[in-house]
């Protein structure tokens, strides 16, 4: 019997920390349970508003010119992107997003974006993870970082999913398999193989399962690895994933066809609406893929055909997470692996080159700014003029929204340090 009760427990659990950090300089974390969630400082925990991330990836290097950062007047610049008036002061778009100029007084734009990445995989990859590639380590993803360090908020639905995303970017990294995304294909057949085979009687599947607990313990107790525990862990999880009742949070064919038809037609735009109805579950980090931003032929013609499909998305997630009283909590991101070319490429039908030294992406909701830009590029859009933000401080910004420390050290299997945002810094001017 513990002579302590659930008080003295905590008490005993912080005096066991604090005399680790003031003695012996380090964190028990392995002590206080399966996440680092009660890791966080304090004062960052109180300030933090948002509990949840939607984090839209924008793959192939978004154009800032013609989208979050138009020059009307450089023509030469701009080409066939007319820039428009939203409904926030001094904030223009390009003209191929009228339904976002509509929710921008929601939105904070940072133009001054940078990124040491011009390629697309390694792009795409420190985006996702703060780090560069690596051949000798795969490092963790943003969610799974997020998912460590604050832990799941639903005990049985995953704490990170990933909806049309590439593993490369949404994998667990030296964190393991327990804290890579639970992937999604199409949002329409929602999280595959989660339901008993309907040829499988439940006494057939609980004697199934027990005849696998069996076998999978004599394997464990002969191989008593990491590896093997994770495997463990994912399949008593996936276990009760099956017999969860909020396991309808995947399934679309609850929402109402208008609010289907705001988010609009296609992958994407149902995986806005499928991390809506996530993030509404429980469900601490979602991301999102739309692909095809490479524009470097016939740019105009790829990024109409785009936005067609991201712009009413995009308002309407913004929008209906308003209207439910969910955005104060959840903070939406929008993300790419760097921008394109002010130099319009006539031999290549009007395209636009990769171009890492200035780009957008867009943050709202979780106690963010709204209808405001952040950070400026020069009159072409080619330099960051003012208020430079590196990626890794906009995924240390993500960090301390979610009043997750920045600053804290782990230590990969191979004692290396690495933080969630390696030397990146919050831009704290952003919050509300």
């Amino acid at each position: 019997m513990n002579p302590f009760n659930k008080a003295d427990e905590l008490t005993r659990r912080h005096f066991m920390s604090n005399a680790a950090r003031a003695y012996l300089g380090v964190h028990l974390f392995p002590m206080l349970g399966g996440s680092l969630a009660s890791a966080a400082p304090e004062g960052a925990a109180k300030a933090a508003k948002a509990k949840h991330v939607i984090y839209l990836f924008m793959s192939g290097g978004m154009s800032h010119i013609d989208t979050f950062d138009p020059k009307p007047k450089k023509k030469d610049v701009m080409g066939k992107t007319e820039a428009i008036a939203t409904n926030a002061d001094d904030v223009m778009l390009g003209h191929y997003l009228p339904k976002t100029a509509e929710v921008a007084d929601k939105l904070c734009i940072i133009n001054s974006m940078n990124s040491t990445q011009g390629a697309h995989e390694q792009g795409a990859y420190i985006m996702h993870t703060s780090y560069d590639m690596r051949g000798t380590i795969k490092h963790p993803s943003l969610g799974s970082w997020v998912v460590k360090l604050g832990g799941r908020i639903h005990p049985e639905l995953p704490g990170f999913v990933a909806i049309n995303s590439s593993p490369d970017h949404t994998g667990g990294g030296f964190f393991g398999a327990k804290y890579a995304a639970a992937p999604i294909g199409s949002p329409d057949q929602g999280l595959q193989d989660s339901k008993r085979a309907g040829e499988v009687s439940s006494e057939d599947f609980d004697r199934r399962l027990s005849l696998a607990d069996r076998l999978n313990r004599q394997f464990h107790g002969r191989y008593p690895n990491a590896d093997v525990k994770a495997y463990e862990e994912l399949y008593r999880e996936a276990i009760s994933l099956m017999n969860s009742k909020d396991l309808k949070a995947f399934n679309l064919n609850e929402e109402d066809q208008a609010t289907r038809d705001l988010y609009g037609q296609g992958r994407f735009a149902q995986g806005c609406l499928l991390a809506r109805r996530l993030v509404e579950n429980g469900v601490r980090f979602v991301e999102v893929q739309l692909g095809g931003w490479d524009t470097h032929y016939d740019n105009f013609a790829g990024v109409e055909g785009r936005c067609k499909e991201f712009d009413q998305a995009y308002a309407g997630l913004i929008a209906d997470l308003a209207k439910r009283g969910k955005l104060q909590d959840t903070l939406v991101v929008v993300a790419t692996e760097f921008g394109r070319t002010p130099t319009i490429v006539t031999e290549h039908s009007d395209g636009r080159d990769h171009h890492p030294g200035a780009f957008s992406c867009v943050l709202a909701g979780g106690g963010i700014k709204g209808g405001m830009k952040y950070g400026e590029t020069d009159a072409s859009g080619s330099k960051v003029r003012d208020k430079m933000v590196t990626v890794q401080d906009l995924n240390a910004t993500i960090a301390h929204a979610l009043g997750l420390p920045h600053d804290l050290v782990l230590m990969s299997p191979t004692k290396r340090p690495f933080k969630i945002a390696d030397k990146g810094a919050p831009v704290t001017d952003l919050f509300a």
